[in-house]
């Protein structure tokens, strides 16, 4: 009896395990039954609009308006690897780095290198596998350690040893992560529309909606089909995204232009362009959920209440984790894209964070 009351607890772990993984395998296996009838679908309305893709040989003129800053590359010597960012304001003043999520690159973060030059460097990167940035082809290239790693590395060439780090989406992941694993590194946290990752891995597992909600993280999990999808009938997919009534931008707030749209399209549609960023998703389940957790960084977290992939109770949950200063503030009738479509409102809260944490050092 006694022997198995020591056993009971490790094979607790191992049943719970097992229904974990069978839940990703089979959620896989659903939503890739469901992409394969919208493309069986799409072939049978018009097999050759399906398959129709335009070429794009020049970027737009939007990413090299010289506004927004300038484009340099950085080389980390660990990894071999070249990233490529876009800075704005002046060498020397205080760092601020910023990370895009899933399907964005630098210039998603447009407004804000505008914005915060004038008393930051401002650095939006193109994280690894995106854009102008090398994309290993292996997925192991992908995990979790090697983004954190990045960004770690990243700080050490640029000359900095700490910074204020944002993230939105993916991005705010891998921010988070920064902060638990580096906090030293990390003058103030400013996430938006992510939460912390365990509130992520919890409430994913006991709410079905979320599950919905998140449902091409698994897709994802599958080889080369997710590519596929995302480039048919001149990248459709990518483009619903960002302006479609269920996902797209909200009705109040900036609008992408066309010129904005073609920005994504044009870097998406680049050869090998889309693997890299959904390889970030295939190794997620194996590294969460965290065994260290705790945020001792002063935070702010910015969410759109109209979120299409992540519900808004995460956001208030996500508290729970930050042993500092923390505050959260919820954009009403905002969608996922916040920091396109609501810049000011985005950039003043953020002033206000910053301002204030200065002021209560003072």
């Amino acid at each position: 009896m006694a022997r198995l009351r020591d056993c009971l607890p490790r094979l607790m772990v191992t049943i719970r395990s097992l229904l974990f993984w069978s839940l990703v395998y089979c959620y896989c296996g659903l939503c890739a039954s469901v992409y394969l009838l919208k493309l069986l679908w799409s072939i049978g309305k018009g097999p050759a609009q399906t398959f129709r893709r335009v070429a794009r040989e020049q970027p737009p003129a939007c990413l090299n308006d010289p506004s927004l800053g300038t484009h340099c590359y950085v080389r980390i010597k660990d990894s071999g690897l070249r990233f490529h960012y876009v800075a704005a304001g002046e060498r020397g003043k205080p760092l601020m780095l910023l990370l895009h999520g899933f399907p964005e690159f630098w210039y998603s973060w447009r407004h804000q290198l505008r914005e915060f030059k004038s008393e930051y460097r401002v650095v939006a990167l193109d994280l690894r596998g995106y854009g102008e940035t090398d994309a290993p082809t292996h997925r192991e290239n992908y995990k979790l350690d090697c983004l954190i790693t990045d960004i770690k590395d990243i700080l050490d060439s640029l000359g900095y040893s700490k910074c204020v780090l944002i993230g939105h989406d993916w991005g705010g992941m891998i921010a988070w992560l920064i902060a638990i694993c580096y906090p030293e590194m990390v003058m103030k946290l400013i996430v938006i529309n992510f939460p912390h990752p365990n509130v992520f891995t919890e409430y994913i597992l006991r709410h079905p909606i979320q599950l919905f909600k998140s449902s091409y993280y698994y897709f994802f999990q599958i080889p080369w089909f997710p590519e596929f999808m995302f480039s048919i009938n001149d990248f459709k997919a990518l483009k619903h995204l960002f302006t479609s009534h269920s996902t797209g931008f909200g009705k109040k707030g900036c609008r992408l232009t066309t010129e904005d749209l073609e920005a994504y399209i044009y870097i998406f549609s680049q050869p090998g362009a889309l693997s890299g960023p959904i390889n970030h998703y295939r190794n997620i389940f194996s590294c969460l959920p965290l065994k260290h957790h705790m945020v001792t960084t002063p935070t702010l977290l910015l969410w759109g209440e109209k979120d299409a992939f992540m519900e808004v109770e995460m956001a208030e949950v996500t508290k729970i984790y930050v042993k500092n200063y923390f505050r959260l503030t919820i954009l009403s009738e905002t969608s996922h894209w916040l920091q396109q479509e609501q810049p000011d409102i985005v950039n003043k809260l953020i002033w206000t964070f910053l301002k204030e944490e200065t002021r209560k050092r003072n």
